[in-house]
């Protein structure tokens, strides 16, 4: 397998010169989060991503897409939002709104989404979120707590010429969140943390992906967003560690050429046969013998009850907010599984741990699989 420092037909775009093609600068612009695939043709994709975990145990996930990615970029873009309400008893909401034909405006020049009468609107100041669905309405301030980040240009490039691209900023990897929700005529009002990030592409992930680890974590003072992606064998099965960690509001590791990714106690996932590690373990090594690593284990305890183990067409409304999506595009050999367990943290200095911190966590497993007539 090749890794992030060797070469490869799959590369993280992280060069002066990717930087310059890209019009980007080390620090995220506003812009950057405006629709990046306009006009948006055939092919491409894009979505903008919310996430809250609020004060009562329930999770609120709300998700603006330009296209049906199940359509296969075929026909006029039907833009649409989904919404996914996950109760700490085990009741779910699930509703999606697909706006009229041209009702819908993507602003170039910052967050400005319009779907319908849902908006997505903001930039590092903040966000407003208003989503508008059958019985459901959901009012969202969402305030960071940590800057924008992204892995170097935020672009992973395909192939010999970089002919092919899949890109992700977490505008906001950590924020509080104050949400309104209006179910079924039922006000009520809650708090928590929020998350948002917005993807985009030119080719179904299906061809580019073989499979991707993703977590999300806060334990202690520290946020930590954590991934690694392995490309389709066409691309060398390419290597990606993406690391993320914030302490407070200041990022403090996220080089991903010091990350090494380990994982341990791997089974087969009676469901699906996929390999599933009981341990996942992010290592930050510090690039001076002086300075402080990092350490993040995820520890698995369970796959969450109710997560599809097969992306079955039957079952993917189980699915929340874009893993949806990426599933339903998936066909019917791609998998995705969600797990519970632990996270612990710690601060590594003198190769020894100097502080450790411990919190439930949440992590899933991605499989896209594959689609007919998918790029060769």
């Amino acid at each position: 397998m090749t890794s992030i420092g060797q070469l490869s037909r799959a590369r993280l775009a992280g060069r002066p010169a990717d930087y310059a093609a890209l019009g980007l600068g080390r620090a995220v612009a506003v812009w950057e989060d405006g629709f990046r695939t306009a006009p948006g043709g055939p092919g491409t994709w894009e979505w903008w991503y919310f996430e809250a975990r609020l004060d009562d145990g329930s999770t609120l996930v709300i998700v603006f897409y330009t296209k049906d990615f199940t359509e296969g970029g075929a026909g006029p873009p039907r833009p649409f939002v989904t919404l996914e309400l996950d109760r700490p008893d085990g009741t779910r909401v699930s509703e999606r709104a697909t706006a009229h034909s041209g009702d819908h405006d993507f602003a170039t020049g910052r967050c400005a989404v319009r779907i319908g009468a849902s908006t997505f609107t903001g930039d590092h100041r903040g966000y407003r979120v208003h989503a508008e669905l059958d019985g459901v309405t959901a009012d969202v301030v969402l305030t960071p707590r940590t800057e924008p980040w992204r892995p170097e240009t935020g672009h992973i490039y395909f192939g010999e010429d970089d002919e092919r691209f899949f890109a992700w900023l977490p505008s906001v990897p950590s924020g509080s969140a104050e949400v309104t929700l209006a179910v079924g005529g039922r006000a009520e009002r809650r708090a928590g943390t929020g998350y948002h990030d917005h993807n985009w592409g030119d080719t179904p992930v299906t061809g580019l992906i073989d499979h991707w680890y993703w977590a999300r974590a806060a334990a202690g003072p520290y946020n930590v967003i954590a991934s690694h992606i392995t490309s389709e064998e066409r691309y060398d099965r390419a290597e990606f560690p993406i690391f993320m960690l914030a302490r407070g509001n200041r990022i403090v590791a996220d080089d991903c050429t010091l990350v090494r990714f380990a994982t341990y106690d791997e089974d087969d996932d009676p469901g699906t046969g996929r390999p599933v590690a009981g341990t996942l373990v992010f290592e930050y090594r510090a690039a001076d013998p002086g300075d402080d690593g990092y350490r993040v284990t995820f520890t698995r305890e369970d796959t969450t009850p109710g997560a599809p183990r097969a992306a079955d067409l039957g079952e993917l409304d189980e699915i929340g907010g874009f893993r949806n999506a990426l599933a339903k595009i998936a066909g019917f050999d791609g998998s995705y599984l969600r797990f519970t367990g632990e996270v612990q943290i710690e601060r590594m200095h003198g190769g020894q741990p100097a502080e450790t911190h411990t919190a439930a966590a949440l992590w899933e497993l991605v499989y896209p699989g594959r689609t007919p007539g998918s790029i060769s």
